[in-house]
Parts: C-alpha cells; sequence; structure tokens
C-alpha cells in the first residue's frame, strides 16, 4: 500500500489508500461509461483508477495496463483532447475504446472521418481474426454495444484490422511490435455480450495483471496501512447507521481499536426513530459509539434555505461544527474519519476532475476548514457500493446491515423540495416509515436497492370525506442499481403502491396525493436535489 496525498486546504491532508502493484490505469475523456470500465475491471478482481487524460500521472511505474475511455469529442475537432502518450504507447499494454480506438488511428498515422452510417446500440460482429489472444473465445455473430459518429477509414501504421461489424470494417485493430489494441464498441456495456471476457483476455492474458483485488486482501492491506499510517494517534469518525459508514468504522476498528471514537450525529433530518435505533444496532460490536443530538443546530442552519447546493453546504459546515466541538473532548485527535465511497468522489468533482460535469457537492468530500485541526482519512474511498459490501461480508458484518438501502447524508434535506421546516420534516418522516415499513412487510425491501419518499413544493386540491383539503403531494422512489452509477426504476406491484397510497394519505395529516417516480438515472438522478 502506498500514499496518495492531495491538498484540501493549506493545513489538511486528504489520506488515500491505494495498492501499489498490478494497477490498470484508466484515462478519462469525458464519457459516460468511463465509471462502468472501472466497475468491469474490479468485477475481474483487478485494481484500477480513473484519472483525467489531462492529468497524467507522473509515477507511471504501478501501472502494468492502461485503457482510454471513449468521448464526447471527435478526433477531428480543433479542442479534441490530446494527451501525450510517449510514457505509455508500446511500453505499456494500451487499450482505446472508441474515442481512444480512434485517436490512436487519427494522430498517429491513420485516417478518421465522418461515418456514412452512424451505429448507435447493439451490432453484430461479422468477421473475428482467429489466431488473436485478445478475442479469444469471442466468436462471429457476438453482439457489441457501439455509440460514436465518426469512424476509422484507416488504420495506423503497422496495424492489422481485428474485428468488423456489418457497418463499422475496422471495429478492432491491433498494431504489431507493441501490446496496443483497440476498438470501436464498448466492451464496458452489459450489451455488449463478450465485453468482459475481451477485457479479461487484455488485462490478464496479454498484460499479465494479477487478479488478485478481493475484499480480503483490500481488507489485510488497508488495516496495515491504517495501523503505519495512524499510529497511536486518535481517530473520530461520524456514524450514519449505513453501510459505508459502518464498514470505515470496523476498518479503523480493526487498526487503531480503543483510539477511534465513533459519534452518531442526530441532524434532525434522520427517518422516524432512527436515532435511538442506530444506537441499538452498535451496542455488541464493540465499537466505542456516542450519541449527539443536534438536530436544533442543524435545523436553524437550514432555516430559509430553499436552494439544493446551499443546504448541502449549510448541512456540511454544522457538521463539521459539531465534529470541531467533539474532537475537543477527545484528547489528542488528529483525525477524522469518514465513509466517503468512490461514486460520491465522482460526482462531486466530475470523473476525477476531468472533462465531464459536476453533478453534485457531497457533504462529505472535500478538505476541511483551517479552524479545524483534524486530518481526514477515508479508506473507503476509492470502493463502488456494491464493493463495500462485500469487504463488510468478508469481516463478518451482519447481512442486515450490509443490505440496509442507501441513505443521502443530508438526510430529509434533500429530499424535501424548498425550504425545511420541523413540520415538513414530521410529514416526510411519517411518509417514508409507511413506505419502507411496507417494503419489508410485502417482501420487497431487499428486491430494492433504494427507497424513498420526496416532499415536493406544491399542494393539490383533495377531498376527505365532504370536506375540500389543499395539502401536500410525496413523490415515491425505488430503484434498482448497483452501485449508484446507474439506476433505474422499479416497477412495485401496483397492489402495494395502492395500499401505501391509502395508508400514507389516511394516516398522514397534511397530505392528500402520492404519486410514484419513473424516472431512471441517467437522465435523472437517484434523489431529487
Amino acid at each position: 500500500m502506498r500514499n496518495f496525498i492531495g491538498k484540501a486546504s493549506p493545513k489538511k491532508e486528504i489520506v488515500l489508500l491505494l495498492p501499489m502493484q498490478n494497477n490498470v490505469l484508466i484515462l478519462d475523456f469525458g464519457s459516460q461509461y468511463t465509471q462502468l470500465i472501472a466497475r468491469r475491471v474490479r468485477e475481474l478482481n483487478i485494481y484500477c483508477e480513473i484519472k483525467p487524460y489531462n492529468k497524467l500521472p507522473e509515477d507511471l511505474s504501478s501501472y502494468k495496463a492502461v485503457i482510454l475511455s471513449g468521448s464526447p469529442h471527435s478526433v477531428r475537432a480543433d479542442d479534441a483532447p490530446h494527451p501525450d502518450l510517449s510514457q505509455i504507447r508500446g511500453k505499456k499494454p494500451l487499450l482505446g475504446v472508441c474515442y481512444g480506438a480512434q485517436y490512436l488511428a487519427h494522430f498517429h498515422g491513420g485516417e478518421v472521418g465522418q461515418s456514412n452510417t452512424r451505429e448507435y446500440g447493439r451490432a453484430k460482429l461479422s468477421m473475428v481474426k482467429e489466431g488473436e489472444a485478445f478475442l479469444e473465445g469471442v466468436s462471429e455473430g457476438s453482439q457489441v454495444w457501439m455509440s460514436h459518429s465518426d469512424t476509422i477509414k484507416q488504420l495506423p501504421e503497422g496495424a492489422v484490422c481485428i474485428a468488423s461489424t456489418h457497418d463499422v470494417e475496422n471495429a478492432g485493430y491491433r498494431i504489431g511490435g507493441e501490446d496496443t489494441y483497440a476498438i470501436q464498441f464498448h466492451p464496458e456495456v452489459y450489451h455488449s455480450t463478450d465485453g468482459k471476457k475481451i477485457l479479461e483476455n487484455f488485462l490478464v492474458k496479454i498484460a499479465g495483471v494479477a487478479q488478485t483485488w478481493t475484499p480480503d486482501a483490500f481488507v489485510d492491506t488497508t488495516v496495515a496501512e491504517l495501523k503505519a499510517k495512524i499510529g497511536e494517534d486518535r481517530v473520530i469518525l461520524g456514524l450514519s447507521g449505513g453501510v459505508d459508514s459502518t464498514v470505515a468504522a470496523t476498518l479503523l476498528h480493526k487498526a487503531i481499536g480503543k483510539n477511534l471514537y465513533c459519534i452518531f450525529v442526530n441532524n434532525g433530518l434522520l427517518r422516524k426513530n432512527e436515532f435511538t435505533q442506530v444506537l441499538k444496532q452498535y451496542e455488541g460490536m464493540g465499537l466505542n459509539v456516542k450519541g449527539v443530538d443536534a438536530s436544533a443546530r442543524f435545523l436553524d442552519a437550514l432555516a430559509g434555505e430553499s436552494d439544493p447546493e446551499t443546504k448541502r453546504k449549510a448541512i456540511g459546515n454544522a457538521f463539521i461544527e459539531v465534529f470541531d466541538n467533539e474532537s475537543k473532548l477527545v484528547t489528542n485527535a488528529k483525525w477524522l474519519g469518514q465513509g466517503t465511497i468512490y461514486p460520491d468522489v465522482i460526482e462531486s468533482v466530475s470523473a476525477t476532475g476531468g472533462p465531464s460535469a459536476t453533478i453534485k457537492s457531497h457533504h462529505n468530500v472535500g478538505g476541511l476548514p483551517d479552524f479545524m485541526k483534524l486530518q481526514v482519512v477515508e479508506p473507503l474511498r476509492m470502493l463502488f457500493k456494491d464493493e463495500v459490501r462485500r469487504v463488510g461480508a468478508s469481516m463478518g458484518l451482519s447481512p442486515e446491515l450490509l443490505g440496509r438501502h442507501p441513505f443521502p447524508g443530508p438526510g430529509l434535506a434533500i429530499r424535501i423540495l424548498g425550504d425545511i421546516t420541523p413540520e415538513k420534516v414530521r410529514i416526510l418522516q411519517e411518509v417514508d416509515h409507511i413506505f419502507i415499513s411496507g417494503l419489508r412487510e410485502w417482501g420487497l425491501y431487499d428486491k430494492v436497492w433504494q427507497a424513498g419518499a420526496m416532499l415536493l413544493p406544491v399542494n393539490s386540491v383533495g377531498v376527505m370525506g365532504d370536506e375540500r383539503t389543499y395539502e401536500k403531494c410525496v413523490a415515491l422512489r425505488a430503484v434498482e442499481s448497483t452501485d449508484g452509477m446507474t439506476a433505474d426504476w422499479v416497477n412495485l406491484p401496483y397492489e402495494f403502491l395502492q395500499k401505501v397510497s391509502n395508508d400514507i394519505i389516511n394516516k398522514v395529516k397534511g397530505v392528500n396525493r402520492v404519486v410514484y417516480d419513473i424516472s431512471s438515472k441517467p437522465p435523472a438522478t437517484i434523489e431529487w436535489e
């Protein structure tokens, strides 16, 4: 293991925990699929990192292979991404995907032009060159996923075509004399039937990358690194009751034992009865946990605020203030532990600072103000959600805890559209309780990745008995996903939705209308704010 230290502010360090050997570097050119490449590589038990194309690491010694992602840009444009690959090309196994394939052709003696027939979606391989290790196990007729309007009309010098589709002659090629391969389709997308096999052929058979990225290996190396880095210092960690913070706490506890001080803050925006339930949940786990009720502080900070980003920042500032106060009560506390995971980082700072768009800020991503004398340690920062669950399982955490739905750090504040008031929080807590309890009662909870209710900033007319009402509308949301990067809405039974809707309207004063959100991510996000 090694440390990557980046400055969050002039006085603060963020510690990232990464393995030293058998890394794969993914250069991000802004494709919506870049994170999927990382997911597929991780599924092969191979560790990888995403870096923006314009921020190449100075030290490439730990990377055994490099993958160039797709891009919304055209290589023919004046502002096309054009990194210097002189330290990679011909020196390390290299795979270009879509834009990456066109980049290797266009800037190395080939020709890329606008395709006469744009190819998007499913296609079939009509030719697969025999004897190619890169395509071993892939046959003609294999389905691939295309997404491009340019095409490679002439291969770069020394290149040999190894795969074609009906409309794309140079769908795949390799460059002689070096381990450089390129494909115009996307192997990372599930619709590419043999995509995972192609990635495995490239990384394992050609690049010789060891498949050692396992939960047990991650635990061993991370605990050793935490011990070496933290020593006898004390760490304060904010628990939320969720998977991420609990797994982070367990890793830190394995490393430093009694020097870990866990704090669970009631920000007044939790689910109904969650503060008491979460504290009870941690009994018997061996963790030193203190409950802090700071509801009034958070609600005061949010008073009158309607903008989603402003609300997130207000919650983040209040969170820091609470932890600053608590840290002063712990002698020799030098670190703040957090359960930040990879999707948090990606959505907060684009694809690790690359050319993609920032989606939203996360309250636990980034540096701390100068007045807070703590450094940040984030042992899960480079893991996807499903990887966090597998790490937790390898440490013996209960399936019930690991199967708990994700819950946003800002809590119900970003599920209440508009300003926050105690009454709105009460309404949404009651609605959420009925919805989540119903999912459990109907045996649907474990079939849903994340579920929750949104309180909309509109009133609608209703009739209850013989009286006219003008009350709130709530939207129910349930999605299926693997890591939160993409998600699809869950087709819940009509009978269930009918029962839950009736219960909410009859039991929650202030609500007279319930709707169900059937938007996928993308284009929508899982949360509404």
